[in-house]
């Protein structure tokens, strides 16, 4: 049964998921919808900045989301966000201005607008575990995700720093577990759900990157699970699209498919392989949803 309650952001996609993160886009979008939950998506929206440019400029970092976060206010409703790293940036935004009036003077005088500070930035999982409710998703569900085993992986900027994100605790958070069991899945524990992946070192420092999706996927693996979810198209694009790579470099298999937290919810909403970009995915998922009789 869909449930009944109606709820209505504005909603940032971000670079990434108009580009090679398109299938979270499309999963959340197309669960959203089943949830009759309402998405807008924030008029003229353009890059928050992400990981680089707080590395290499302050004001221009700030300025980037701040524009964003007024292009927000055209739209009624809190602020939705998919991707991990602009749901940090315009968080930490948020934060550092709030602290300071004096960048906030300079990125207003930059972007030639106020910066809205008390609008709610709000992460997808924070949305389905907390406005819609646990209850009220598990209501939503036709097709449990019984029999799956999934690791949840929070990875570094979901919950982190301390007095940013306020999405759950900062080193036990258990959002996803709650979302996924409320959706029919077990949620393996194991010991490398908060660690990094190297993130966007995958390009400069590859090595890295390898290094540590390795430690991950071994993580994963030994606790029993049967895939990996994640809520960060970084984190996806270096765990599932690097892990043919890893398995060459480390000579081991892990044949395990890396699933958006959308897509696995989608799944148990009814939702078909179509409408979740399950294809788009470079660890073929069918055999073993197939396996487990989910699609």
């Amino acid at each position: 049964m869909t449930p009944k309650k109606t709820l209505n952001y504005a909603y940032y996609p971000g670079c990434s998921l108009h580009a090679s993160a398109g299938e979270y886009d499309l999963s959340t979008r197309e669960l959203f919808k089943k949830l009759n939950i309402g998405l807008t998506e924030v008029p003229d929206w353009f890059c928050c900045g992400a990981t680089p440019a707080h590395n290499v400029d302050e004001l221009l970092s700030l300025s980037l989301c701040a524009k964003n976060l007024e292009l927000a206010e055209q739209v009624e409703g809190d602020l939705a966000v998919a991707c991990a790293a602009c749901f940090s940036r315009l968080k930490t935004t948020q934060h550092v201005l709030s602290e300071s009036d004096v960048k906030r003077r300079q990125v207003e005088k930059a972007i030639d607008a106020p910066v809205p500070l008390t609008g709610n930035v709000k992460h997808l999982l924070d949305i389905l575990a907390r406005d819609l409710g646990l209850e009220q998703l598990e209501q939503a569900v036709t097709k449990p995700l019984a029999g799956l085993k999934v690791a949840c992986y929070y990875g570094c900027l979901l919950t982190r720093p301390t007095d940013v994100p306020n999405l759950d605790c900062v080193e036990a958070p258990t959002i996803m577990e709650d979302i996924l069991k409320a959706a029919g899945a077990e949620t393996v524990a194991w010991s490398h759900r908060m660690e990094c992946c190297g993130a966007n070192f995958t390009l400069s420092r590859p090595g890295v990157v390898i290094q540590l999706s390795h430690a991950i996927l071994d993580s994963a693996k030994e606790a029993g699970a049967d895939c990996i979810m994640v809520a960060c198209p970084l984190c996806h694009g270096n765990l599932d699209i690097r892990q043919k790579e890893i398995e060459g470099v480390y000579n081991t298999e892990y044949a395990m498919p890396v699933f958006y937290i959308t897509q696995l919810v989608g799944l148990a909403t009814g939702l078909g392989a179509d409408k979740l970009g399950l294809d788009a995915l470079i660890v073929n998922p069918m055999p073993l949803l197939k396996e487990k009789q989910l699609l």
